[in-house]
């Protein structure tokens, strides 16, 4: 599997930042993109020498993000640092709440886009105005942060206002669908395909992982239904087969069309690449 767009639907899947010999099986595990972790996964006194492992042991592979910490932590200023000398595919901002929090990150990583992961209120509060700031590729929910800032329980009844507005905001903003949080029950795999589908069907469009086991089952929750993979076909066949203007279906097809039909046929085959083992 080779570099992903940050427009896909997404399984991602969180692997610590002091554990470098867990980045290669994390990539080989399927998810779309894997997370390195520089936050919740690491002590605070530990934090240094996760980054100088992150620097010894970061590999070439295209699929990599860095969760860095939070801006009101003494801590980000040497993530920053770091990821200036990483190959990144994005940088995932937790606790993101205002936009100058994605402006300090633009600020040394220009070219790098960014996930804001809402997890307080004031976060999805701002969701609309963190959804549209310049640099921002798509938003987050980190789900338990936020249970824990409102004190609700973590049940799907409580959280759908705020999955709601996620995915309000970003459509808003004209962002792909944000991705949902995580589940927690790592053994439990009909539960992640579970909370995928539910997700989906919210206007989500990926989720986090934070075990191996929970690609395979996150990526058939948000699996492309056989009649948009027909659809992916019929559109990337008639554009093989003709040129200018094209109608497929009665509508036109253009250059963006053809963007989603083959994320549409990416996406079932990666499906299929993970179900089988490959």
């Amino acid at each position: 599997m080779g570099a992903f767009l940050l427009t896909d639907r997404l399984a991602v899947l969180f692997v610590p930042g002091d554990r470098p010999e867990r980045f290669a099986k994390a990539l080989a595990a399927g998810a779309d993109g894997v997370i390195v972790d520089l936050e919740d996964a690491v002590a605070q006194d530990q934090k240094a020498a996760a980054r100088a492992k992150i620097a010894a042991g970061w590999p070439a592979e295209g699929r990599l993000l860095l969760r860095i910490n939070a801006r009101a932590t003494p801590f980000q200023a040497d993530d920053l640092a770091l990821a200036r000398t990483l190959r990144l595919a994005g940088i995932v901002l937790p606790k993101a709440e205002q936009p100058a929090d994605i402006a300090v990150v633009r600020a040394d990583l220009p070219d790098v886009p960014v996930i804001a992961l809402i997890e307080s209120a004031l976060g999805l509060a701002n969701a609309r105005a963190l959804a549209a700031t310049d640099g921002v590729a798509r938003l987050a929910f980190g789900s338990i942060d936020y249970c824990a800032d409102l004190g609700s329980a973590h049940t799907r009844e409580a959280l759908l206002m705020a999955r709601s507005e996620l995915v309000l905001a970003s459509r808003l903003a004209g962002l792909a669908g944000p991705v949902d949080g995580v589940t927690t029950a790592v053994a439990d795999a009909a539960l992640a395909q579970d909370d995928a589908a539910y997700a989906a069907q919210l206007g989500f469009n990926g989720k986090l992982c934070i075990h191996p086991n929970q690609v395979a089952p996150v990526l058939q929750g948000f699996a492309p239904s056989a009649d948009e993979v027909a659809w992916a076909g019929r559109i990337l066949a008639a554009m093989a087969a003709g040129a200018g203007a094209l109608q497929v279906d009665g509508a036109m097809v253009d250059a963006p069309v053809r963007a989603r039909a083959e994320s549409i046929l990416r996406r079932a085959n990666s499906v299929n690449e993970v179900s089988h083992g490959q």
